[in-house]
C-alpha cells in the first residue's frame, strides 16, 4: 500500500523538476538569434517555451503544496543558487552547437521516460501535468535524437565535435539515476519511480542513436554530482544573474 509523503519531501521533489525545466530552458533560449540556422533558431525557442510553461506548472505545484504564498515566480525569481535543485547536466554552458544538442538529448531521453511513468502517478496533480509535458518532450527526443545522429554520421568536423561532446557531458549523466530519501519517499507514496528504476530504459533510448550516429560511448563510470541538494558549479550563478536581473533589481515588478 502507497505511503502518505510530507510535504517538504513532496515540495523538494518539485523542484527538482521545475528547476530542470527552468534552468535547461534558459540555456535554449540563449540560442535565439544565434543557432547556426533560422530553422534551428525557432525551434530551440520554441523548446525553451516548452521547458518554461513546465516550469510554471511544476514551480506553482510546489509553491501550493509548501503553503507559504509563494508562486512559481517567487520560486525561479527570488531563490538562490544553493536553493535550487537542477542537476548538473542542465546547467553546463552551451558550448558549440554539437554540444548543445549533445545535452539536449541526454537529458531529454531521461525526461521523457520519466514524464512517461509519471502519467501513472497516484498524485493527480503530477499526472496531469506529466501528461501535457511527455507531449512536448516527445519531440523534444525525437527532435535531438535525429540531429545527433545527422551530426554523429556527417562530416569529420561535426562527428568529432559532437564525439567531444558526449566525451564531456557523459560523466554528468549519471546524477540522474541517483536515489536520495525523497526519490524513495516518492516512490513509497506511489508518486515517482526511483530514478535508478529509468536507467536501463534511458540506455534502450541513447545507446541506439549513440550507435547509430558512430559514437563512442566514454567508458568512465565517474559520475558529477550535488545538483539534486543544492551544490551546483559556478555556471548556476550567472545563469541565475541573468534570470534574476530584472526581480531582484526592481522587486515586485509586473509587466
Amino acid at each position: 500500500m502507497a505511503q502518505t509523503v510530507s510535504n517538504s519531501d513532496l515540495f523538494e521533489w518539485l523542484l527538482r523538476l521545475g528547476d530542470n525545466a527552468l534552468i535547461l530552458g534558459h540555456r535554449c533560449s540563449e540560442w535565439c538569434g544565434h543557432a547556426p540556422a533560422l530553422e534551428e533558431d525557432i525551434a530551440l525557442a520554441n523548446m525553451a517555451l516548452d521547458l518554461i510553461g513546465q516550469t510554471q506548472l511544476w514551480l506553482g505545484l510546489a509553491g501550493e503544496v509548501e503553503g507559504k504564498g509563494r508562486t512559481a515566480d517567487n520560486l525561479a525569481y527570488l531563490r538562490d543558487a544553493h536553493e535550487f535543485r537542477n542537476v548538473l547536466l542542465v546547467e553546463r554552458p552551451n558550448g558549440d552547437f554539437a554540444f548543445t544538442l549533445m545535452r539536449q538529448f541526454l537529458f531529454d531521453a531521461f525526461h521523457i521516460e520519466l514524464l512517461e511513468s509519471l502519467k501513472s502517478s497516484s498524485d493527480k496533480r503530477v499526472a496531469e501535468i506529466a501528461e501535457k509535458a511527455a507531449k512536448e518532450v516527445a519531440y523534444h527526443y525525437e527532435r535531438s535524437a535525429d540531429l545527433i545522429i545527422r551530426l554523429g554520421d556527417g562530416t569529420q568536423e561535426s562527428h568529432n565535435r559532437t564525439q567531444a561532446a558526449l566525451n564531456s557531458l557523459w560523466s554528468y549523466t549519471g546524477e540522474m539515476f541517483q536515489d536520495d530519501a525523497v526519490d524513495e519517499a516518492m516512490a513509497e507514496a506511489g508518486i515517482a519511480p526511483l530514478p535508478s528504476a529509468l536507467k536501463a530504459r534511458w540506455e534502450a533510448k541513447v545507446y541506439p542513436v549513440l550507435a547509430e550516429a558512430t559514437l563512442k560511448v566514454p567508458d568512465s563510470k565517474y559520475a558529477h554530482k550535488g545538483g539534486k541538494r543544492g551544490v551546483h558549479t559556478e555556471h548556476l550563478g550567472y545563469i541565475l544573474a541573468d534570470l534574476q536581473f530584472l526581480q531582484r533589481a526592481y522587486p515586485g515588478c509586473t509587466w
